[in-house]
């Protein structure tokens, strides 16, 4: 199938620049059909030609410009996997950033990934998840200052215990790449070097449905 996506112009950045700063709410409106066109438009190609790889990236969303400058100035997209388990998207003037990530967890979704990075089953699978990972992905997450009371100070994996939510992300380099089709197949590659772990974290994190009476 023909790919969709062809790139960012250069004018993509041209424009953002011109949104750079706290722009006036005249200078959005004045900006919006083109940044419309040229940022936001090829973000929405680029999913497409995602979910017609994989038809596990259908499940995307590519944001609006909203209110606030930041989302005028960075273009914001997700593919959603599971419940607060996405692959995330973000084109501006640095580039094109890929994330993997869970996080703005549910009640309840903390506990369970302590309890599977506590487990001596799933938890040294992802510690050898992370441990492969490309040297330039940035593991970042909402980590508390000490591991949770209930489990040993000494335990192997207490570092992994103090995370709260748990974000995998780098840019796609080179950066002249997301002027070209090629960026998707720079994105695809992306995922796959994240779908381990994505995958881990949808079996661990996400809680079971609950069965409708019947």
């Amino acid at each position: 199938m023909p790919r969709r996506f062809t790139g960012w112009p250069v004018q993509a950045f041209d424009l953002l620049r011109k949104l750079e700063g706290v722009p006036s709410a005249a200078v959005r409106e004045q900006c919006r059909g083109d940044r419309e066109r040229l940022v936001r438009a090829p973000m929405r190609a680029l999913l497409a030609d995602l979910a017609d790889a994989d038809p596990r990236y259908a499940d995307s969303t590519v944001w609006h410009f909203a209110e606030e400058p930041f989302w005028w100035q960075h273009q914001g997209a997700v593919v959603r996997l599971a419940r607060n388990v996405e692959l995330g998207l973000r084109f501006d003037l640095d580039g094109l950033r890929v994330r993997g990530a869970w996080h703005y967890p549910d009640p309840g979704q903390v506990r369970r990934f302590r309890a599977a990075v506590a487990d001596d089953d799933s938890g040294p699978q992802l510690v050898k998840i992370l441990s492969v990972l490309p040297a330039d992905y940035a593991v970042s997450g909402e980590v508390t200052r000490r591991a949770p009371r209930e489990f040993p100070p000494e335990h192997p994996r207490s570092d992994l215990l103090r995370y709260g939510s748990l974000t995998v992300k780098r840019w796609v380099h080179p950066v002249d790449a997301v002027h070209t089709k090629d960026a998707v197949e720079h994105v695809l590659a992306m995922a796959g070097e994240l779908d381990d772990l994505l995958t881990w974290l949808a079996h661990n994190v996400v809680l079971p449905t609950p069965r409708a009476a019947g």
